[in-house]
């Protein structure tokens, strides 16, 4: 089996790093020192259609697959560009898509693709949860026409810059279910009207990644924008979830190879002792060896991307790509700092912060050792660790 694009995709990566070319580094350098959202570059991507490719052409989107999706965020990346501050609006898909009602898609959908609203908040972890999401304690209580949520969120992503948020509570309380999957619940909230109901607390983080804890205290949601049946919401948001994976993969790949390009490019250049310093093995080998590992990572990352686009649920596709990106990158990033040297800290040369940027990965949206007993536990049916 050989994952080869076609002349299609390769128009679409074509396309997209020509727009990526209008925001070269000097751009990125000064919103994070300013710790500011790229909006001109989000709205070029909504603009030219890019944050739709996954929006059916009956609903105003491309109509492309997850196959698609993955490229262009690759190729962001790859540009030295962020998909972070965007690729929510893809992600999200995975669970409206497939759970939403006709008239819930009707509703939202073409607005989205018209870029008159944006989708980037996804409400799931909560501080003393954390990676458990059974046990959330956001409740949502049915009220005639209405669902009252009360609770909060954490490291919730883009709540300032979206118009909608896909949530995830409980309405059936933690100890009335059978299995603790059961009970949860997933409702697109409309922020335009409920935006002064949530008390939002920013978080500063180590890199520009606009990030807040919630607050929801009677916050009323519409009966009419629960996802799917009451209680199912964990299986929905599973499908996000995969999506989630496979996308944010697909962005740290390009990552990694944006810190070997560069590299490559730099040891190539930089003459020591008479010679270029990219003729030492001790320089060549941990960039040759991150390449494979990005190369392998990709590999999965496709198969995982091919599965979802035949309707599968590739759990354990979408959850080692992650892991196996996000390792590979790592090692990239570790490999471009030591070719670069002292110059590696400097601002002007952008290693250093893609190389905080590489960090997170490793942690999040789930942190790798989450992956590891997911892998040991329903694929190699080890006994469970947690």
């Amino acid at each position: 089996m050989k994952f080869a694009l076609t002349p299609e995709q390769l128009r679409i990566r074509d396309a997209v790093a020509k727009l990526c070319a209008n925001y070269p580094p000097e751009y990125w350098r000064e919103l994070d020192e300013a710790r500011a959202y790229p909006e001109a570059f989000v709205d070029h991507l909504i603009r030219d259609g890019w944050l739709a490719c996954l929006i059916p052409e009956e609903y105003g989107g491309a109509g492309l697959g997850m196959v698609e999706a993955a490229l262009i965020l690759e190729t962001i990346n790859r540009s030295g560009c962020s998909g972070a501050p965007a690729h929510a609006q893809m992600y999200t898909m995975g669970t409206i898509l497939r759970h939403g009602s006709p008239e819930q898609k009707a509703r939202y959908l073409p607005a989205i693709a018209r870029g008159e609203l944006r989708l980037q908040a996804f409400g799931i972890t909560e501080p003393e949860a954390g990676s458990d999401s059974t046990r959330i304690r956001t409740t949502a209580v049915r009220d005639g026409d209405w669902y009252i949520i009360n609770g909060g969120k954490i490291f919730t992503s883009r709540f300032q810059h979206s118009d909608l948020m896909l949530l995830l509570a409980r309405t059936t309380p933690y100890e009335a279910v059978q299995r603790k999957t059961d009970g949860l619940s997933v409702f697109l909230v409309d922020l335009r009207e409920s935006r002064d109901q949530i008390e939002v607390q920013p978080i500063r983080t180590m890199i520009n990644h606009e990030t807040n804890q919630l607050f929801f205290r009677d916050l009323r949601v519409p009966a009419e924008n629960l996802i799917g049946e009451e209680g199912r919401g964990f299986y929905y948001i599973l499908d996000g979830m995969n999506a989630e994976r496979i996308l944010v993969a697909s962005e740290v790949l390009g990552d990694g190879y944006w810190f070997i390009d560069k590299a490559t490019r730099y040891v190539s250049e930089r003459v020591v002792f008479g010679r270029p310093i990219g003729m030492n093995q001790g320089v060549q080998f941990p960039i040759a060896q991150a390449y494979a590992q990005l190369e392998a990572a990709s590999l999965m990352r496709w198969q995982a991307a091919y599965a979802f686009d035949a309707g599968e649920r590739p759990g354990f596709e979408a959850n080692a790509a992650k892991l196996l990106a996000s390792q590979a990158t790592w090692a990239a990033a570790n490999a471009a700092m030591d070719a670069f040297g002292g110059y590696g800290y400097a601002r002007d040369y952008d290693v250093e912060r893609k190389f905080r940027e590489a960090r997170l990965p490793l942690v999040a949206p789930v942190s790798n050792n989450l992956v590891l007993s997911y892998i040991s536990q329903h694929v190699l049916k080890m006994p469970r660790s947690y």
